[in-house]
Order: structure tokens, then sequence, then C-alpha cells
């Protein structure tokens, strides 16, 4: 019921801002992967937050905790920039994790499993993000590229970050 209420009705847009209307179709096809994508980091980051336990706990609890604060945020810009390109947003939860390439946790880490586990995941995201950035710009979609650009910026910190932690 639920779902049929929040159904989508996108109206057929006249978007002309210059980019061409299969380059839109294709850009925003990769932004619903990287939103969902980015989603499910999300909740992955905010689980290895709650449940990290041992000597790295603190520099972890709170590193994760600002991770997941900023995955939240750009949750929202990537799909308002969706939606910009005249395409709907995932619907449902079951949408999200089709269309997520990282999937959800299941099974209980250790912190150094945790790290490991997050820059995987991070690194797939960033290598999925150039693709799409560089379909972007070869479509003349500034913003799109240049969001993405964004995005990669604090994954690879990330990555440095959460490798830095756990390096002896």
């Amino acid at each position: 019921m639920t779902a049929a209420v929040l159904k989508a009705k996108i109206n057929k847009e006249n978007i002309s801002t210059g980019i061409d209307a299969k380059a839109r179709q294709k850009i925003s096809e990769g932004l619903v992967e990287v939103l969902a994508s980015t989603y499910t980091l999300l909740v992955k980051t905010h689980v290895y937050h709650w449940n990290v336990v041992g000597p790295l706990f603190l520099p972890l609890h709170e590193m994760t905790d600002a991770q997941y604060n900023d995955l939240f945020s750009a949750i929202d810009v990537l799909a308002e920039r969706i939606r910009a390109l005249g395409l709907p947003t995932p619907l449902s939860f079951q949408d999200f994790e089709d269309r997520s390439t990282i999937k959800e946790e299941t099974q209980d880490r250790t912190a150094e499993g945790m790290v490991d586990q997050l820059v995987k995941d991070h690194e797939k995201l960033s290598r999925r993000m150039r693709e799409i950035a560089k379909l972007a710009d070869d479509a003349d979609d500034l913003v799109t590229a240049d969001l993405l650009t964004q995005r990669l910026t604090f994954h690879e910190k990330a990555i440095w970050m959460l490798r830095a932690t756990v390096s002896s």
C-alpha cells in the first residue's frame, strides 16, 4: 500500500540544459547506483560505529561518526541531482538494495575486519564514480562531474584515514 501511494509519477519533462537526453538518462542511472551504494555504505558505517570494540574503539567510533554524517548529507545531494536530471530516485529499501553495488553487512567483524571492509567499499564506490564522472564530463554535464569529484575527495580521504588507523 505504501509503495503504491509513494509511486513517483514523473511527468515527461522537457529538460533543455545542454545535456543530451540519452546521456542524461545514462548519467542518471549511474547516479542511482551511486546513491544506492552510498546509502548501503552509510548503513554499514553506522552499524560498525555502534559495534566496534577493542583497542581501536575510540578512533574508529569517532571516525565512523564523521563518515556516516558525511554520507547522510551526500545522499540528499545525489538524489536531488538525479531529480534535476529528470529521473526518479529509488522508492524503497528493496530498490536501494537491488541497485547497490555494495552489499549490506551479514557477519560480525573485528575492528580490523570492519576497516578492511570499509576500505574495499569506498574503493569500489570510488571506481564507479570515476566512470560516471567521465561519462558526465564527456556529455558536458559539469554539475554531475563536479559533484562526483567532490564525493571522490571524501572517499579517498576516508580510505587513507581508515588504512592509517590499522597500519603498523
